[in-house]
């Protein structure tokens, strides 16, 4: 088959906008390479205007105003900056929080939650603009693409969208290429391949080495918020953080004392704004090296890929939570909970945060939550956030029962009995079915094929 016929894109979607539907696009304008090549592209070959959107979720690697002024330079009609860092840590952040956000093992899904506030942000502006279609940078091989195209035409099925890098065909090197050519300043060089979106959740890293699973990832050049567990100090530091209701509302650098407890938490710290907290724990958990995580991801298009991501501050407060949970709930609560979590986490990662399953996951999240508040102490040391103490008014410790003393509480004349009970269908099946003769004979566990043999008697 013709590659060019392959790669040529069709549009089949009926919200994608062709050429001469409409007369003013709202882009999403990161100010990176994407999005400044594409505010001039849009303008020679749609013919319309174009108003860009820039938000403020809490990012430090931007220049707001000189992004503001690059897209009025390459030509935007207006230039939009949001500060949405406030609503973005209480709508959203909060609720990664409560839920224990973490995709396949450590993304904290800054990304995710991210376009849902974009996208928005987005819907608002174009209705107060008058636009018509919202353009985004993403490419056709990502997951960005369905998420800001599926909550845009959710929020407002009667928006278009487009996509100029699906569209247009060049590769990065030729995006670099044509930012040359059209004199607009980018970052990224072809001997610098690394690419970063970030918010105060998370910074992703992509690109170079980095794509390449069989290549080690030189992290010392790639992390931008923390240092490698090697470089970091070699004095630990351990953070206060109080929860009120399964969200933190106040951080310190302050340890407990020698024997372990936390009878500072008696005297609660001054309340402090979440996005505050955010900020304060990436700042001291990235420079212990804390929150850096290599991930092999599913993405919903059903591609293999790996990223580089520091979240130093979700690391922490979400290892926070869940022991604080762990503490107030009972074991069929935290079984329930660890499910629920994941599924939201799923469905937060797949472009569904508005299907009506999320509404029922976070009436019961928000339900679990409601007991979840205390104190807890995390020790940052080179790489590692650790509980190392923690107490709430609901905690379900009792050390009158727990403790490996002498107790007079604990009714161990009962523990036999309970024993008794509690083995008896395994015990029944054993003695029916002998299982365990069966595992013994066959050795690994018993498999036969793919199914479980057994001796009869």
């Amino acid at each position: 088959m013709d590659a060019t016929a392959v790669n040529s894109y069709k549009k089949v979607a009926s919200h994608e906008a062709h050429r001469g539907e409409f007369a003013t696009c709202l882009l999403l304008y990161s100010g990176g390479l994407d999005t400044s090549v594409m505010l001039k592209w849009i303008q020679e070959e749609y013919k319309c205007s174009v108003i860009a959107l820039t938000l403020n979720l809490g990012q430090t690697a931007d220049d707001l105003t000189a992004i503001r002024e690059k897209a009025l330079m390459l030509g935007a009609k207006e230039a939009i900056v949001v500060d949405a860092t406030d609503e973005f840590a209480d709508d959203l952040l909060a609720e990664a929080i409560k839920a224990n956000a973490d995709y396949q093992g450590g993304y904290a899904l800054g990304c995710p939650l991210g376009r849902v506030m974009i996208a928005r942000i987005a819907v608002r502006m174009a209705a107060q603009y008058n636009c018509q279609v919202v353009a985004h940078g993403c490419t056709g091989k990502g997951n960005d693409q369905v998420r800001f195209e599926s909550y845009i035409t959710t929020l407002n099925p009667k928006l278009k969208t487009i996509a100029p890098v699906r569209e247009w065909g060049m590769g990065r090197d030729e995006e670099i290429d044509y930012a040359a050519k059209h004199n607009i300043p980018v970052k990224q060089k072809k001997d610098s391949p690394y690419s970063y979106d970030e918010n105060m959740w998370a910074n992703t890293g992509e690109g170079g080495e980095i794509e390449n699973p069989e290549l080690i990832p030189p992290l010392d050049r790639i992390l931008q918020w923390c240092k490698t567990p090697e470089a970091a100090p070699e004095t630990a530091e351990t953070l206060r953080v109080d929860f009120e209701k399964g969200v933190p509302v106040a951080i310190a650098i302050e340890s407990p004392d020698a024997a372990g407890a936390v009878a500072s938490a008696s005297k609660p710290l001054p309340r402090q704004k979440l996005s505050d907290i955010i900020r304060f724990a990436n700042k001291i958990g990235g420079n212990h090296g804390v929150g850096v995580f290599q991930l092999i991801e599913d993405r919903v298009v059903g591609l293999k890929v790996r990223g580089v991501y520091e979240n130093p501050a979700a690391t922490i407060l979400i290892s926070a939570h869940r022991k604080l949970e762990y503490l107030v709930s009972t074991r069929e609560e935290n079984e329930l909970k660890y499910i629920m979590d994941n599924k939201w986490a799923y469905l937060t990662y797949g472009a569904k945060w508005y299907d009506p399953v999320m509404y029922h996951i976070h009436a019961y999240i928000e339900s679990q939550n409601q007991k979840v508040s205390g104190t807890v102490f995390v020790k940052l040391y080179k790489g590692n956030a650790t509980v190392v103490s923690l107490s709430s008014p609901h905690s379900l410790f009792d050390h009158s029962l727990a403790t490996f003393n002498k107790s007079a509480t604990f009714n161990q004349n009962a523990s036999a009995g309970f024993i008794e009970i509690w083995n008896l269908p395994q015990k029944t099946a054993h003695s029916v079915y002998n299982y365990g003769a069966a595992m013994d004979a066959q050795g690994n566990g018993g498999a036969a094929g793919h199914g479980l043999a057994y001796v009869s008697k």
